[in-house]
C-alpha cells in the first residue's frame, strides 16, 4: 500500500471501531425480552382470541419483562412461565404502558385478571392462588375481547396449542 492508502485506511479502520462501540452500546442499553414470538390463544365465551406473545422463561426475562418499552400493540403480550406453580407477584416498575395481567393456572385455566395496572408502579399485584404462568397484555384487552376467570389459555405451557 501507497502511504495515502495507508492514512485512509487506518482512518477508516478507526472510524468503524468507533461505529462498532456505539451500535454495541446502543443495543446493550436496549431493553432485552424474550427472543421469538409464539402464538396463544384464549377461548371465551365470545369465540377464540389469538395473541403472538414472547415467552420470558429466564429469571431475567422474567424480571425485565416489558418494563422501559413504549408501547404495546393490541394483540402481543408477554407469558411469564413460572413454572412450577405458586403463588405470583407482580409489579409495574419501570413498565410505561398500562397492562392487563392475566394469572393462568396449571391446567390453563384463567385464575385472575389485574385489569388496567398502573404504569410505573411498585405496588405488589399479586396472582391470589397458585399460577403457573402470567400473560401481559396492553390494558383494556380483557374487558375489549370478554376475558374472565375460569376462561381457557391454549399454549404449550399448559399442555396444548
Amino acid at each position: 500500500m501507497n502511504p495515502d492508502r495507508k492514512a485512509v485506511w487506518s482512518a477508516l479502520k478507526g472510524w468503524l471501531a468507533a461505529v462498532l462501540v456505539i451500535a454495541g452500546c446502543v443495543v446493550a442499553g436496549a431493553p432485552t425480552g424474550a427472543a421469538s414470538f409464539q402464538p396463544l390463544e384464549i377461548v371465551t365465551k365470545n369465540g377464540v382470541q389469538v395473541f403472538s406473545v414472547e415467552v420470558a422463561t429466564t429469571e431475567e426475562e422474567k424480571q425485565t419483562g416489558l418494563m422501559y418499552r413504549k408501547e404495546l400493540a393490541d394483540g402481543k403480550g408477554m407469558l411469564f412461565d413460572f413454572n412450577p406453580e405458586q403463588e405470583v407477584s407482580m409489579w409495574m416498575k419501570n413498565t410505561y404502558v398500562s397492562l392487563d395481567m392475566i394469572f393462568i393456572r396449571a391446567d390453563g385455566r384463567i385464575l385472575r385478571i389485574a385489569e388496567n395496572t398502573e404504569p410505573m408502579s411498585t405496588k405488589i399485584i399479586s396472582s391470589r392462588g397458585p399460577a403457573r404462568a402470567v400473560l401481559e397484555v396492553v390494558a383494556g384487552t380483557a374487558q375489549k375481547y370478554g376475558i374472565r376467570p375460569g376462561d381457557r389459555v391454549g399454549h404449550p405451557l399448559f399442555g396444548s396449542k
